[in-house]
């Protein structure tokens, strides 16, 4: 083949060209490496090489970190575990070991992708997000997984991309904190930001200041998110705990007056996983969203219940990965939070 063939077949004399008009409209001092720069962005991006290996999360419970390398360069991202998981949810592969982490070490799912995912993913595109789902899907031959073929825009139905409102903690309770408070967490949505830059500086100065410096009823909103156990308010509490439960009537009651007082426009898991008819009964009032957590467990078999039941209006969906670059076209939500 000779060096024209070559040059044709690839289709190099209209790439070099290009390169260098590029480099003459830039006035490059060093015109070689600003070519071999730009033919180098020039070549499609492929997954040359995937390293995991066992780090552990803010909790100090282990995960997985991984670094993806491709031939323009290296990314790396790791994967905190939740600190509650249902029984119908998608299941984290756990060493076993109670010798090292209480068995929560990640050595199995380390090898698994250093060896068959690694090679399963090597040579394909990385912008190609439903072929990189699809090959890991086939590799999993669990029940419960969530295919993450599609942007977040397209599962919602948007073309143009929307930032959601933050739900920023203010105050934890449960058995994540070393209180008396039975409700879990007690979240503000600063839903009057115009922007997502402005809405964390409001939530951060919220926390700091332990006081809203806002019209909480204009600006801020209260989200709260239960223990979703036995309906004992007392349970941290000595002396108390046990002695005095809640029906679900109960809570029924409680929750309406307290969306009634306060502006909370979203409960999350208000009653027990099993509980569909009181958490029912809560949504049809339509006080507040109601988000199914562990009611749902990110099981499609139970959302489509929930979903033809009308049980809940939102749900917790726990995607353990998306990598989703959506630049400065998105928008944020703000006072359309529920429905971006």
């Amino acid at each position: 083949m000779s060096v024209q063939e070559y040059l044709d077949k690839h289709l190099l004399s209209r790439k070099i060209e290009d390169a260098v008009n590029a480099a003459v409209r830039a006035k490059a001092s060093d015109p070689v490496l600003f070519i071999s720069n730009h033919m180098r962005k020039a070549v499609p991006p492929v997954i040359t090489k995937i390293k995991a290996r066992q780090i552990l999360d803010s909790r100090g419970i282990p995960t997985v970190e991984v670094d993806l390398y491709t031939n323009k360069g290296m990314s790396r991202a790791s994967v905190p575990s939740g600190a509650s998981a249902g029984m119908y949810e998608a299941v984290e592969l756990r060493d076993g070991d109670k010798g090292k982490y209480l068995g929560k070490g990640v050595l199995k799912a380390v090898n698994m992708i250093n060896e068959k995912i690694s090679e399963a993913l090597i040579g394909m595109d990385p912008l190609l997000q439903v072929q990189i789902d699809q090959a890991m899907m086939d590799l999993d031959k669990t029940e419960y997984k969530v295919p993450l073929y599609k942007h977040i825009a397209d599962l919602s139905g948007k073309s143009n991309p929307v930032l959601p409102v933050p739900a920023i903690t203010v105050i934890s309770g449960g058995k994540h904190a070393e209180n008396n408070l039975a409700v879990q967490e007690i979240m503000i949505l600063p839903v009057g930001a115009n922007s997502f830059q402005e809405a964390m500086q409001m939530g951060s100065e919220t926390y700091h200041h332990l006081k809203v410096h806002y019209d909480v009823s204009r600006q801020l909103k209260i989200f709260l998110l239960l223990s979703g156990k036995k309906y004992d308010l007392d349970f941290k509490t000595p002396g108390k705990s046990g002695q005095d439960f809640k029906t679900g009537e109960d809570m029924l009651e409680l929750y309406t007056k307290l969306c009634t007082e306060y502006p909370i426009v979203s409960i999350e898991q208000p009653f027990d996983k099993e509980d569909w008819e009181h958490t029912k009964l809560f949504s049809a009032l339509g006080l507040c969203q109601v988000v199914g957590d562990d009611l749902l467990m990110s099981n499609p078999k139970r959302i489509e219940r929930a979903v033809n039941e009308f049980t809940c209006n939102a749900l917790l969906l726990k995607l353990l990965r998306i990598e989703e670059e959506v630049g400065n076209q998105a928008i944020y939500a703000g006072e359309n939070w529920k429905c971006p």
